[in-house]
């Protein structure tokens, strides 16, 4: 019996303008616009020295433009006009507003930069979504 694996698949990258509410696993290179700390708490005391920090970081590519909530470690990637790319990212809403996470399923990898202007007047963050339930 021959032991064979299945090939690894290449990954599919999504555009900013293609970002839809409560869709995940997108796979996305864009270059980091600004940066905004806005939590930074923790405790230095105790077994357990944990430091919380999220910050508001503005990405985009040539297509648009979206928040992304960057967690712990990711913050220090985060410096405006760096290019990343965001491996397995998720939409999260927050106030009826579309905000780009990724979790510990995905990855933020610093790539060489990228050769796109970013198309700052598209903003997907500022489209307002409200839940609305059918009924059959």
């Amino acid at each position: 019996m021959a032991d064979t694996k299945p090939g690894l698949r290449k990954p599919e990258f999504t555009k900013v303008d293609q970002l839809r509410p409560g869709t995940s696993g997108h796979n996305v290179t864009v270059k980091i616009v600004s940066t905004k700390m806005v939590l930074q708490k923790g405790r230095s005391d105790g077994p357990q020295a944990r430091q919380m920090r999220i910050s508001e970081c503005i990405v985009g590519d040539e297509t648009g433009i979206v928040v992304f909530t960057a967690r712990n470690d990711q913050v220090d990637l985060m410096k405006e006009g760096t290019t990343v790319t965001l491996r397995n990212a998720k939409i999260d809403m927050y106030k009826g507003s579309m905000r780009l996470a990724v979790d510990k399923w995905g990855r933020v990898e610093v790539t060489e930069p990228a050769s796109f202007k970013v198309k700052e007047d598209t903003n997907m963050s500022l489209v307002e979504y409200e839940v609305v339930n059918v009924v059959e």
